[in-house]
């Protein structure tokens, strides 16, 4: 990719290089496809114990699928955000952004509220031995509203399983600050990051979540931010495409597979069952590389190990994505792009289709409650919410589209 020079980023009337400002605007197929893969994921992550969540990613390594939104995100910002900077300096760049962040607050109020409305009828049904209320830790705020309200709205209360979206929305408000260094040089923008990310390695970052206990924002956006600024930067041609390199491709690879014992208890366990002399080096290491493994603060093995993924996701989709297109004219071919469409689609709407299915995934857990957790039932919950979110994506495309506005 072409590197771009400060000022064409922040000069309304200068000429960006052309090239540079073509693979900016343009829409990477492999972009949508991993982010729609990250929505599904995440749809499965969250319905209340499905027992599908116990094959997800995060299930054999440190990143996850949160990884794989943030820093999708970032790569998506660069396309829809990175141009207002580009074309009409940092002023109304950051405008755009406070828009953007305006929509995502407001975003976040709404998914919390409906979720809780939804798990306090189900409450006060009366049908239900248990309390979802207190099953989503809510209790404290029906408790004693007031408080929490206000609290919500400046967050300083983020519930439990409410906390990814005030981490990107925070994320997003340091982008005009980042443009801003970009103007001296992308070494001081790269420069913040890493400091900013070291920094809130240290706790000196941390944000409270609720006045009633120590707990902190679940994900620190002063540390997730250094992976949203690697994807803006990679979109902005700002970091050059790494090489297809065999060596490359097998460090990846290895440090991939190698961490698989450290990187989740669930794989521990099965090492610990499988050989107890040979799981007791790997429990050591477990409780040593705590601190480099922490997904509050997004430590070093996390954005060692997602680098790692996404290069042979990289590798593996081919320049553009081209190995994601379907091969041929049969019906597997057929059936596939079918499937890559619904894909791509999600993830081109991910904000809403993410709302959605936050919400989505608490009533999915309650026909889990009601139908059982055997394989039919599970297998039926989540092909349905798979399609209820299928339609989300396509539901909002058509709203998007302004389909009521004259084509003529």
């Amino acid at each position: 990719m072409a590197t771009i020079s400060p000022a064409s980023d922040f000069a309304p009337t200068a000429a960006a290089p052309r090239a540079a400002a073509t693979a900016a605007r343009t829409r990477d197929l492999r972009l949508d496809f991993f982010r729609g893969i990250a929505m599904f994921i995440i749809l499965v992550a969250h319905i209340p114990f499905n027992p599908w969540a116990g094959w997800i990613p995060a299930r054999f390594g440190f990143s996850d699928a949160t990884e794989i939104f943030v820093f999708c995100s970032g790569m998506a910002s660069a396309i829809a955000f990175g141009g207002a900077f580009l074309k009409r300096g940092w002023w109304m760049g950051t405008a755009r952004i406070a828009f953007r962040v305006w929509q995502v607050y407001w975003a976040h109020i709404g998914l919390f509220f409906f979720t809780a409305m939804c798990m306090a009828a189900l409450d006060l049904s009366g049908l239900f031995e248990k309390s979802y209320v207190d099953g989503l830790n809510l209790q404290h705020f029906f408790g004693d509203p007031m408080p929490q309200i206000v609290g919500l709205f400046t967050l300083t209360y983020v519930p439990n399983y409410f906390d990814i979206l005030p981490m990107y929305l925070v994320v997003l408000a340091m982008m005009p600050l980042m443009m801003g260094l970009r103007q001296v040089g992308f070494w001081a923008m790269a420069l913040a990051s890493v400091l900013i990310w070291a920094v809130a390695q240290t706790g000196a970052l941390a944000l409270p979540a609720e006045p009633w206990s120590e707990r902190q924002w679940f994900f620190n956006p002063f540390g997730w931010q250094l992976l949203f600024f690697t994807g803006f930067a990679f979109m902005r041609g700002w970091i050059p495409a790494p090489p297809v390199h065999k060596a490359l491709i097998w460090a990846a690879a290895l440090f991939v597979v190698l961490s698989a014992p450290f990187g989740s208890w669930k794989v521990f366990l099965w090492v610990d069952a499988w050989n107890p002399t040979v799981s007791e080096p790997i429990r050591e290491t477990w409780k040593v590389t705590g601190e480099l493994r922490d997904k509050t603060d997004f430590a070093l093995l996390r954005y060692v190990h997602f680098l790692s993924l996404a290069y042979l996701g990289w590798v593996v989709a081919g320049d553009k994505g081209t190995r994601l297109l379907p091969q041929g004219n049969g019906g597997l071919a057929r059936l596939w792009q079918i499937v890559l469409n619904v894909i791509l689609k999600v993830g081109q709407q991910s904000l809403a289709v993410f709302v959605f299915s936050m919400a989505a995934a608490r009533l999915l857990g309650v026909l889990l409650d009601l139908g059982g957790r055997d394989a039919a039932t599970v297998l039926a919950v989540n092909l349905f919410g798979f399609a209820l979110i299928a339609a989300v994506a396509y539901g909002a495309a058509w709203f998007k589209s302004h389909p009521w506005k004259s084509r003529t």
